[in-house]
């Protein structure tokens, strides 16, 4: 399976099922408790902003979770990590076959996060950068007494405006320059890439969060690309102008947001090694997954508290994952790897 664009530039393919699920239900899909099932992988950055979101508002009963494996083929995701190889919910080994069950000829990617109609077992959207509005927006009579504002209406044109620029130069820029097929290619998507984080560094020097002084969609959807910075993007997509742990400002900002809840306890690092130098074998043909770098630092204090902020507003830190969704303490910075 090819990755690489070997004209020179990736491009990302964002043909998403657009279909919405809403308080109306305008597309045929209502918000309903229990109705639907959020499709994951804790490998992947898109579907690992679902998971967040869902865990700072307070929708685990209201929205099952499945969680496909950190690696897959050609065909699409897989439930290896379930007993049997099939989501317990919606009884299949692959996401291919909701995609399928809704269209027949299905020819874009399947992709997570993908929320599921458990009822049809049919997949309704795909459409990353939406579902997680959606959450915080449509499925408010489900939220957590305390769910924090995450897409407060005062600041949606800043929280949008810093969202395009962050997901064209760094969500997809360390895409951009991992898949890169020419070195011109390369060359310009490194820059551009090193250009925004020093840009984002400046920012936040003085400010806690991105965007006004409390947690929003905004930092949610950096963070995911920061948690990855140094065990994939670094060395994999060849971003190695400095490490995350070498730029002081987002390096804390990062570690500020790990230690708070609903973050940290969202990241597996050994399934986005996994991942990454297994699956993208155009890049890394012996799919082996290296041991380093050491992630003990990410529990370091960060000193981010002197700039004030308050993470969640008005509202209040979301309680412990469940037990059958917390991530191994082996697969995150207690054993180093």
């Amino acid at each position: 399976m090819a990755y690489v664009n070997p004209a020179g530039e990736f491009t990302r393919d964002q043909r998403y099922i657009a279909t919405r699920i809403t308080a109306d239900g305008r597309d045929g899909f209502p918000v309903e408790a229990g109705r639907y099932r959020l499709v994951v992988s804790r490998a992947c950055p898109w579907a690992n902003r679902a998971i967040i979101v869902r865990r700072l508002l307070g929708l685990e009963d209201a929205l099952s979770m499945g969680i496909a494996g950190p690696t897959h083929d050609e065909r699409s995701w897989t439930f290896d990590l379930d007993p049997g190889g099939r989501d317990p919910v919606l009884g299949i080994e692959r996401l291919q076959e909701a995609f399928l069950a809704r269209y027949p000829d299905y020819d874009k990617g399947i992709t997570v996060p993908a929320m599921v109609d458990v009822p049809t077992g049919q997949v309704v959207t795909n459409d990353f950068a939406q579902i997680t509005i959606d959450l915080s927006l449509e499925w408010t009579a489900h939220h957590r007494p305390g769910a924090p504002q995450l897409y407060p209406e005062s600041l949606r044109t800043e929280i949008d405006e810093v969202n395009k620029g962050v997901f064209t130069e760094v969500n997809n820029g360390v895409y951009r320059a991992g898949f890169a097929g020419s070195q011109e290619a390369y060359d310009q998507a490194y820059q551009r890439l090193f250009s925004k984080l020093d840009w984002l560094s400046e920012r936040l020097a003085g400010q806690r969060y991105l965007v006004g002084d409390t947690i929003t969609e905004a930092d949610v959807r950096l963070f995911t690309t920061l948690a990855r910075f140094d065990p994939v993007y670094h060395g994999h997509f060849k971003c190695n102008r400095s490490k995350l742990a070498e730029m002081p400002v987002l390096w804390a900002y990062a570690r500020d947001l790990f230690q708070t809840p609903g973050f940290g306890d969202t990241i597996d690092f050994t399934h986005i090694k996994q991942h990454y130098y297994e699956v993208h074998r155009d890049i890394n043909p012996t799919g082996v997954v290296p041991l380093g770098p050491d992630l003990s630092g990410w529990l370091e204090p960060h000193g981010r508290e002197s700039l004030g902020g308050r993470p969640f507003g008005d509202g209040t830190p979301p309680p412990p994952p469940k037990p059958e969704e917390t991530v191994p303490a082996a697969h995150g910075t207690i054993s180093g790897r």
